[in-house]
C-alpha cells in the first residue's frame, strides 16, 4: 500500500520560499510519476505540477515560473521549492502519483502565504 508523507508547509510572507517534501513508500517510487496538488479553502483540489520518470516537468499556468518540482529517486522523495509565493498560495499541499492509479491522500501540509 502507497504511503505519502508531505512535510515543509509553513506561515511566510509574500515573496517568500518553502520547499516541501514528500517521502514515498510502499511502491517502487522510481516507477511512477508524480506530482503535487493543493486545496484552498472552500476549493477543491487542484494539479499545481507534476514530474515523470524521466525527469520531465510541467506545471498549472498559476505557478509555472515560480515553483519547481524535483525527485530523488534514491531517497524515494520528491520535492517543490515554491518561490515568490503568493497569499492565492494558500493551501494545503499533497503529493501523490501523476497520470496513473491514484493513491490514497495524505494529510497533506499547510501553506500559508501572508500579505
Amino acid at each position: 500500500q502507497v504511503q505519502l508523507v508531505e512535510s515543509g508547509g509553513g506561515l511566510v510572507q509574500a515573496g517568500g520560499s518553502l520547499r516541501l517534501s514528500c517521502a514515498v513508500s510502499g511502491t517502487i517510487f522510481r516507477l511512477n510519476h508524480m506530482g503535487w496538488y493543493r486545496q484552498a479553502p472552500g476549493k477543491q483540489r487542484e494539479w499545481v505540477a507534476s514530474i515523470t520518470t524521466g525527469g520531465s516537468t510541467n506545471y498549472a499556468d498559476s505557478v509555472k515560473g515560480r515553483f519547481t518540482i524535483s525527485r530523488d529517486n534514491a531517497l524515494n522523495t520528491q520535492y517543490l521549492q515554491m518561490d515568490s509565493l503568493k497569499p492565492e498560495d494558500t493551501a494545503i499541499y499533497y503529493c501523490n502519483t501523476w497520470g496513473g492509479v491514484i493513491a490514497a491522500w495524505g494529510q497533506g501540509t499547510q501553506v500559508t502565504v501572508s500579505s
